[in-house]
């Protein structure tokens, strides 16, 4: 039985089929709006984007430039002018032949002039500059190059001085600059590092928009510390004994072990602490053992380890322990500061290492992208890969004020594994156009990418920079897409804000999951989602929580460090940092989850009654001869089943879905959501109300609110599970399952019932000898299952 769905989104909320012009890889006269199957003989670079083409400018290097006659120097830069359109190399102190080897772009689209100027000046003084000489091009010249055709050499050009006033003859004057003049498209090598220029006229000069990147997250380890025990504590008060507690510290990571519960010289923990560590190691372990005091704690000893020197380990077997001395710094009565030395104050022994079988969470499970352990000899090869083409988007709202009128300067971001990217900003545009491709390696289908909108705050002129402002998020789950076919779609952009729900524009991609491996594929749908040690030694609720609160923000400050930054506000955003957080509207959500679910059961139930009440007779009928075949033969029953399930999967092919899932305003009760509610789940955390009391009952409501919320989630992550076995949801799954309906319904009939039940019921009594740790394969089969998770804001 289908559960009711809910009910409709407005248009303007729901993804779009589109028919962009994409690169040469469409076949002619082939199908292009929502998708269609190419053969592998027809692949390209760029074909998931609109050809789009590029003046490109590459300034290499300049020779013998003359020297300024006052300073004796030269301070040289390039200056690349196309009409109102300019760039600027950065200058050389003192250099006479600087290299620069730097790439500019101009769209083609907004060329305006048929001249392209080339000017070498020199910096004499701030806000002064001399004119050395130009080249200049006539753009019905410049050559054509479309790769693969091969490089465009560059050139020497002599400097020539075509200033108005400057005498005849002597046009030419001191310096060469080798320079490269192309057109091109966006799949030119040269293009990801260019300084591209297309961007709206701001105070009747082109603006450089900021360069597109690609980052890649740090590796991530989970550091265990297992604090066993400590010899020698000695207190500052010899009249009684010290009852002391480990700390350690990673970074801004602080755990600390339970308080001995003996006073005694020699304490005893035997604790584990786990922290996340981020490669290169650059922070210290950090330990220090600290007496219970009356007062203050005291610290009795401390010592610091770099990380690299604790063991790596790939599974659970046992490491080494290690005895280390702690030190303590003391300070003399009488020496003042003068006296500085280290003290042997204890030792403390320590089981250290670092996880290499697990992998470290800094994104939701529900959401995750990657499930590979940190090591890598523990990789797999991978299945498939990913290709996305960020065209455009459209129809943005004004996100900020600038000279009186509304502007937005967007890029967009894309995070998939440890890989994320970044577009390149297009200033002041409502309807940006990128047109970049992007691929990803897959190694499990069962995966999602993440892909968000925001508005650049930190472009040149603002002087008190904000944070980049969320335009909106789009979220692709793999499992969803069928293979080899070539997505293409408007998704709308919506964000929650204290006003209600709204949309901020579109976002056009085209997207195309490439199987490698059908069979490996097949395979995995088999397997643990996550690495064994996650099943074999679990961490706890609280310490998963926490554990990938501190991963992200690692993941954020190693990239905020990037250049060009991809800074925390985003990383967080893309990340979910809040998905924990209590809502009403996510708790009503949930619940609707649930009772759509259930709708199924109370629809036969309503007609069982039907059928008990004669309101249709002939069903009534059919009914009582179908129970009295069961009755006679009741081996018939579990086949029966299995066959009206394979029937009804085939029977849903019809209908199955076409798109890919995406945000649904009605599913995340996000349309009829109280004010007052809007404004509880924008409300900080913790709470900004006045009164001391209210205070501390509503977070701790919160903070209870939210793991009951995330519990319901669950509920109903689960029951959809169920409903996707036969909705073609995943065309994987539903093929495997009706399959395997097929074989138990030919087994079942075939096989005696009385041994079917004597198997079963022996393989449900086993010893726990033959029990693994190990979640069963159906336990895995439906783990990897879709879910409405997806498509909740």
């Amino acid at each position: 039985m289908n559960p009711q769905a809910p009910t409709n989104q407005p248009d303007d909320f729901k993804i779009k089929d589109t028919k962009p012009q994409l690169g040469e890889r469409w076949p002619h006269g082939g199908v292009r709006g929502g998708g269609g199957w190419i053969s592998s003989d027809r692949i390209s670079a760029y074909d998931l984007v609109e050809q789009m083409y590029y003046l490109y400018v590459r300034v290499v290097k300049a020779k013998e430039l003359p020297t300024n006659p006052m300073t004796g120097s030269c301070d040289p830069y390039v200056v690349v002018k196309l009409g109102n359109y300019k760039g600027k190399t950065q200058h050389f102190e003192k250099r006479t032949n600087p290299e620069w080897n730097q790439v500019f772009t101009f769209s083609k689209e907004k060329i305006q002039s048929s001249i392209l100027e080339v000017f070498v000046r020199g910096r004499v003084m701030v806000g002064k500059d001399e004119y050395l000489g130009k080249v200049v091009f006539d753009m019905n010249e410049v050559p054509t190059r479309v790769p693969p055709d091969s490089p465009l050499a560059p050139q020497w050009y002599r400097l020539e001085d075509h200033r108005e006033d400057h005498r005849r003859g002597q046009s030419k004057v001191k310096g060469d600059v080798m320079l490269a003049v192309w057109m091109g498209t966006q799949a030119d090598e040269a293009f990801p590092e260019a300084w591209h220029s297309d961007a709206a006229l701001v105070h009747g000069e082109g603006v450089f928009s900021v360069r597109s990147k690609v980052y890649v997250s740090p590796k991530l380890w989970y550091l265990r510390v297992n604090i066993i025990e400590a010899q020698d504590v000695e207190s500052q008060d010899k009249s009684q004994l010290p009852q002391v507690f480990a700390k350690v510290q990673v970074g801004n990571q602080i755990l600390k072990t339970k308080l001995c519960p003996n006073r005694t010289t020699n304490p005893f923990w035997n604790e584990d602490l786990v922290f996340v560590a981020a490669e290169p190691f650059e922070e210290q372990l950090v330990l220090t053992v600290e007496n219970k005091a009356a007062s203050k704690d005291e610290i009795v000893g401390r010592r610091s380890l770099p990380l690299h020197i604790f063991e790596r380990r790939l599974d659970h077997r046992p490491v080494h322990s290690t005895w280390f001395n702690l030190e303590k710094f003391g300070f003399g009565v009488l020496e003042g500061d003068k006296r500085k030395e280290h003290k042997f104050s204890t030792r403390i022994h320590v089981r250290a290492c670092l996880e290499g079988g697990y992998h470290v969470l800094d994104e939701s499970t529900m959401y995750i992208s990657d499930q590979r352990p940190t090591a890598r000899e523990l990789w797999k090869q991978p299945i498939g890969i990913l290709e996305v083409g960020i065209l455009s988007a459209q129809g943005l709202l004004p996100m900020k004020t600038k000279d009186g009128r509304g502007s937005t300067d967007a890029y967009c971001v894309a995070k998939y594994g440890l890989k994320w990217v970044r577009t390149r900003t297009i200033v002041e545009s409502f309807n940006p156009k990128w047109n970049e491709q992007y691929t990803w390696e897959v190694y499990d289908p069962c995966t999602v990418i993440t892909l968000g909108v925001f508005d650049n705050c930190h472009l040149g002129g603002n002087e008190k920079p904000g944070k980049d402002s969320r335009i909106g998020k789009v979220r692709i789950r793999l499992s969803t897409l069928e293979t080899d076919r070539i997505y293409t779609h408007s998704y709308p952009l919506l964000v929650l804000q204290p006003s209600g729900v709204k949309k901020m524009g579109e976002l056009q991609i085209a997207f195309r999951f490439t199987c490698l491996s059908l069979a490996h594929m097949i395979y995995l749908y088999g397997r643990p989602l996550l690495p064994k040690m996650h099943y074999l030694h679990p961490f706890t609720v609280n310490q998963l929580d926490s554990l990938r609160y501190q991963a992200m923000n690692i993941v954020a400050s190693r990239l905020g460090r990037a250049e060009p930054p991809l800074r925390k506000e985003v990383v967080e955003y893309m990340l979910d940092v809040d998905s924990h957080m209590w809502s009403m509207r996510r708790s009503k959500a949930n619940f609707f989850r649930i009772v759509s679910l259930i709708s199924g059961l109370i629809s036969l139930s309503k007609w069982l009654g039907e059928v008990c009440q004669w309101k249709k007779p002939v069903t009534t009928i059919l009914v009582h001869v179908l129970l009295c075949i069961l009755i006679c033969y009741p081996e018939l029953i579990p086949p029966t089943m299995f066959l009206y399930m394979f029937l009804i999967g085939l029977w849903n092919y019809r209908s199955r879905p076409r798109h890919p899932p995406h945000m649904d305003t009605k599913l995340s009760w996000a349309e009829a959501v109280h004010p007052d509610e809007l404004d509880e789940e924008f409300d900080t955390y913790p709470t900004t109300k006045p009164q001391d009391t209210v205070r501390i009952r509503y977070d701790k409501l919160r903070t209870v609110a939210g793991r009951i919320q995330t519990v319901i989630g669950d509920m109903a992550t689960q029951g959809e599970r169920f409903h996707a076995l036969l909705s073609w949801r995943d065309p994987r799954t539903t093929s495997i399952f009706i399959v395997l309906c097929l074989l138990a319904a030919i087994f079942l009939y075939i096989t005696p019932f009385k041994i079917v039940t004597l198997i079963a019921g022996l393989y449900l009594l086993r010893h726990p000898r033959f029990r693994s740790k190990m979640p069963s394969l159906p336990s895995n089969f439906f783990r990897r299952l879709p879910a409405r998770a997806d498509s909740m804001l």
